[in-house]
């Protein structure tokens, strides 16, 4: 599959989808979520990939939001459905690397702001380069983020520190961020990738199905009967392929009833 604003690579059961715009400091249009969305749906069904890094181009920014130039374009030309379209689309893609089953790492070698600090909070693990920063603009250019981008944040930096994040639209050192709990890590820009794939070749020697449960049972408190789902269907599928769900497809393939009484011990 061909992309025009992202990159993706896999080598080593490690996957790393990159936004490939740094011109505009990685910032997302419209085309650039929509393949956001479709590399981290392909991400998360490919059995060979077990660890996502999710990064910007260049050393400048890991993503600074929505291409404000483009959708000042969409609306001059009066297609409100484009726009709306870029705002869905961001719940989206912040919905899918939460839940997609695998860990995903944000690689932040640069600016974090607006829908990028978004991204990168609702990313599992956070990795960033000193010279890194972080921090929101919605109040101060007219939008806001009303789902992950408020609710993860409160969860990880405490209430107060996350309506000062919000409210006050202030920028945050990288050392600051780690000090607040908004990442797990900051080293020299040239010792990023070092680190990342470091952080990666651990999560690639845990167990994947212990790994997939426990991002689902994080989930399971804060989203509701969606959380749940996703930790029962988790369940399910280990059930489903179980030596007593067998007995039971088993049975009905050959018309008899199934003898599960042997599986209650």
């Amino acid at each position: 599959m061909e992309y025009k604003y992202i990159l993706y690579e896999q080598e080593d059961q490690t996957a790393r989808i990159t936004i490939n715009r740094p011109e505009q400091y990685n910032a997302c249009n419209r085309e650039t979520i929509h393949e956001l969305t479709g590399a981290l749906t392909r991400v998360g069904m490919d059995g060979e990939v077990g660890v996502v890094v999710l990064t910007g181009a260049g050393d400048k920014a890991f993503c600074a939001g929505g291409d404000l130039s483009s959708l000042k374009e969409e609306l001059a030309s009066r297609n409100d459905r484009t726009s709306w379209n870029l705002e869905v689309g961001w719940q989206h893609v912040t919905h899918l690397i939460r839940t997609i089953p695998k860990p995903v790492i944000a690689r932040v070698n640069g600016y974090a702001i607006g829908g990028g600090h978004v991204l990168h909070v609702a990313c599992d693990l956070s990795i960033a380069a000193e010279h890194a920063q972080f921090g929101q603009a919605g109040p101060r250019i007219g939008s806001f983020d009303p789902g992950y981008g408020t609710g993860d944040l409160m969860r990880a930096v405490g209430v107060k520190r996350a309506k000062e994040i919000w409210y006050l639209c202030k920028r945050y050192t990288a050392h600051e961020a780690w000090q607040m709990g908004l990442v797990n890590a900051v080293v020299p820009q040239e010792r990023l990738d070092e680190e990342v794939d470091q952080w990666s070749r651990e999560l690639l020697e845990r167990s994947p199905t212990a790994l997939k449960m426990l991002k689902y049972a994080f989930l399971a408190e804060t989203d509701g009967t969606s959380g749940i789902t996703n930790l029962g269907m988790g369940a399910l599928s280990l059930f489903f392929e179980s030596e007593e769900a067998m007995e039971g497809k088993k049975a009905f393939g050959e018309k008899r009833k199934p003898d599960f009484a042997r599986f209650r011990s």
